[in-house]
């Protein structure tokens, strides 16, 4: 079975490169580029040289790959092991600001809600501008720190 491989692609890939070898171009009237492996004879062209190919040996990159995979999850778990306490510290430290943030946030919705009753209750034109103003900065407070931030 392995000989059958090797016959077709001898058969195959040595009339492709030798074809290959001699490729012309040429750029007719309209400007455009043309390439083909048959000489023209009536237009004015170029020999282009091709290199042969770069042969790049895969299976040495896929096992550097795979070693530096087990390098990276090595690192990866002596971390977390040495940031353990350090995890659960800063754990500690984000329930705390999440609940300041929490308590801020009830703050700013309290102080808007004061400033809607009073404005529902009537008001005189200085103290309405007041209380608007008063609400247009609550509520954006609100919205920066705890509903878009």
């Amino acid at each position: 079975m392995p000989w059958r491989q090797a016959v077709a692609f001898i058969f195959l890939v040595i009339p492709a490169v030798s074809a290959a070898e001699k490729m012309y171009t040429w750029i007719d009237d309209q400007g455009v580029a043309h390439f083909t492996d048959i000489k023209p004879s009536e237009r004015e062209h170029k020999r282009v040289e091709l290199r042969n190919p770069s042969l790049i040996p895969m299976r040495e990159n896929i096992t550097r790959g795979k070693r530096v995979s087990k390098i990276n999850q090595q690192v990866s778990r002596s971390l977390e092991g040495s940031n353990a306490g350090q995890r659960t510290m800063s754990d500690q430290q984000e329930a705390r600001e999440r609940e300041r943030k929490d308590a801020r946030c009830e703050d700013y919705r309290e102080k808007l809600e004061r400033i809607q009753k009073q404005l529902r209750a009537g008001y005189s034109n200085d103290q309405g501008n007041r209380l608007r103003r008063q609400r247009r900065e609550v509520s954006q407070k609100l919205s920066r720190k705890c509903i878009l931030g």
